[in-house]
């Protein structure tokens, strides 16, 4: 049996120097294109993924896993017994590093444990990596699909693998537009103000279009639920887009701070950027160095424009169709 074990808790952005504690469920999501990869290029694998409790349910019955270990107090100790084949490590705190170097691999991508500073560095195979993170905070641009980098950088080719989820939505398609308005607390100038967000409502409404406001905040199986409720989500650069992508919505992405030249949309949706007057924008800080609302440069026309371009119809466009075809 040829053994993969796949450590990505969610702590860290993988391609981003920041490092925290609070799940990125995100990045998790935007993770799983690689299963696909892996797959693909090792067809007998059996594939581990190791993961926090609170991302769980974003893996859990995905038919390319064969394991799901969640983290615990225990794990660590049957990860340092335990034999593989491959070894890819995608999180950066200095603890999960040590723990991959005490884990038993022939090979390992990514990130490894600096016994001299205490930090974190990168494998042989990882130290691309480390080149791509310095760039990006050089430069503040991604040089590619965030996807795509990954998958290359794990040596597997890139064929615009799709986001796998194993979760299945209970809900049916009720809504046009879903306000997937709220985002994480790591990047809170991500969010557009609710004075904007209830104004383009009114827009929407009034163009014959039904809104629904996210819903299932605290338990990701009722937020997969909302998102399948929706024909397109409206989302910030959060978890949002990446569910609502594997979920095959149609999708208007805001982006702010952040680069949407990083979001592959499998030509499902489209970024909206915002037309903030700032030289650092994108600059992919938490919060802005100048003391801006860089989303408020978004124009809501702009939104609006999107949704037709993705051939999503307001209700009140399919009664008037609907009636013709009656006629006639």
């Amino acid at each position: 049996m040829f053994k993969i074990l796949m450590i990505k808790l969610g702590y860290s952005e993988t391609l981003d120097p920041e490092i925290g504690r609070v799940s990125s469920l995100g990045d998790i999501v935007r993770t799983t294109p690689v299963l696909r990869a892996l797959k693909d290029k090792y067809p007998e694998s059996h594939i581990t993924w190791l993961v926090d409790r609170d991302a769980e349910p974003l893996l859990i019955r995905n038919k390319f896993l064969d394991r799901v270990l969640v983290w615990d107090e225990f794990v660590p100790f049957q990860l340092m017994r335990e034999k593989f084949d491959i070894l890819i490590n995608l999180e950066k705190i200095a603890g999960v590093c040590a723990l991959t170097d005490m884990t038993d691999a022939w090979i390992k991508y990514g990130f490894r444990f600096d016994s001299i500073k205490g930090i974190y560095h990168a494998y042989e195979k990882g130290l691309s990596f480390i080149d791509y993170i310095s760039e990006k905070n050089k430069t503040g641009r991604p040089k590619n699909y965030w996807q795509k980098v990954l998958i290359e950088m794990l040596g597997a080719e890139w064929k615009e693998q799709k986001y796998i989820l194993g979760y299945k939505p209970k809900s049916e398609v009720k809504y046009d537009v879903g306000f997937n308005y709220l985002a994480g607390t790591k990047w809170p100038n991500k969010i557009m103000a609710t004075s904007k967000w209830k104004e383009l409502e009114r827009k929407l409404k009034k163009a014959g279009y039904s809104i629904s406001w996210q819903q299932g905040i605290g338990n990701l199986n009722e937020y997969m639920d909302w998102i399948n409720s929706c024909r397109l989500i409206i989302s910030q650069d959060s978890l949002g887009i990446h569910l609502a992508l594997a979920l095959k919505k149609r999708v208007v992405g805001l982006f702010g701070p952040t680069d949407s030249n990083e979001v592959f949309f499998y030509n499902s949706g489209m970024p909206v950027h915002s037309k903030q007057d700032c030289s650092y924008m994108p600059c992919y800080k938490p919060k802005c160095i100048k003391g801006l609302d860089c989303m408020s440069g978004i124009d809501l026309e702009e939104i609006i424009t999107a949704i037709k371009m993705l051939k999503i119809e307001s209700d009140e466009s399919k009664k008037v169709q609907k009636g013709h075809h009656s006629d006639g």
